[in-house]
């Protein structure tokens, strides 16, 4: 363990990956020169090489038929041994002291769970637009009130005690169920931190169109579990993405973020109003099914 290492409480790492065969060994390759104290990769029954790329660099590998990334998170969370849980996903490439200095912004904001910017490798116009949207929404430190993002990420663990990282009644929902839950609990305390962390993500525009299909199924889960939020997320992607991100995105001088956002809004908006109908067909049938 490296002097940094030493000044902080012991932290697990948690990756959580499906089918990363392309990304899993750069990532555990950076994620060892932070030194944490046990690393857990969480396979999600990949098809590819991803376990056994994922072997030569740990030995604590779990592979999961859970059928989705969030339950996923929750089994990593569940097998780690410290107090203290970094999330991690397979394009995250982490830095020496990268851990240690989520920690102290942890510390400083006296949060329970401190979200890390990122700094996205420039590998085409889409990711260097991605980077331009972050600095433009996401990227300021400090509180928030509703929701970041679950990885990277620095995770108390009593934060579990209250809130996981299960499924719901869909069995889609991902981080904004996770953070709605959460902030019913007003004593937990979550937000952004200084700490960055390089990604290298996949820069083609139908790799981002995919994407964001899945946040808008995501979406779509969402407003079926919580419908009495499903106003706000309508809001979010009509309004937030197609006009004031990208009006703040013209008046900081980032206009590349200004496609970003109606890019990701525009196909999270017409996929959650794809997906919603089938969700609550399935909803109404299973409720049909309990009363019967």
């Amino acid at each position: 363990m490296s002097q940094e290492a030493s000044q902080r409480p012991r932290i697990s790492a948690v990756v959580c990956c499906k089918n990363e065969a392309a990304r899993i060994e750069a990532c555990l390759i950076a994620l060892k020169t932070a030194t944490p104290d046990e690393v857990i990769v969480v396979d999600g029954a990949s098809s590819d090489e991803t376990v056994n790329i994922a072997k030569l660099y740990t030995d604590k590998i779990i592979v999961s038929d859970a059928g989705d990334l969030t339950s996923d998170r929750q089994i990593g969370i569940d097998a780690a041994e410290h107090d203290f849980i970094a999330m991690i996903d397979a394009d995250h490439r982490v830095k020496p002291g990268d851990l240690e200095r989520l920690y102290e912004d942890l510390e400083h904001f006296g949060f329970d769970i401190v979200q890390a910017g990122v700094c996205i490798e420039p590998t085409s116009f889409w990711a260097c637009a991605e980077n331009d949207a972050f600095s433009v929404f996401q990227q300021q430190p400090g509180p928030r009130k509703n929701m970041i993002g679950a990885s990277p990420a620095l995770y108390r663990r009593k934060v579990f005690d209250k809130v996981r990282y299960d499924r719901e009644e869909t069995g889609l929902n991902d981080d904004a169920g996770f953070y709605y839950r959460l902030s019913q609990h007003k004593d937990v305390a979550f937000g952004v931190g200084y700490t960055k962390i390089d990604q290298a993500h996949f820069g083609e525009a139908d790799s981002y169109a995919k994407k964001f299909a899945w946040y808008g199924r995501m979406d779509a889960s969402f407003c079926v579990d919580h419908p009495e939020r499903a106003h706000s997320m309508f809001f979010h992607l009509t309004v937030r993405y197609m006009l004031w991100r990208p009006a703040k995105a013209l008046f900081s001088g980032k206009l590349r973020a200004i496609p970003y956002f109606w890019f990701c809004g525009g196909v999270r908006f017409w996929t959650l109003l794809k997906t919603l109908p089938k969700l609550l067909k399935d909803k109404r049938m299973a409720g049909s099914v309990v009363h019967g």
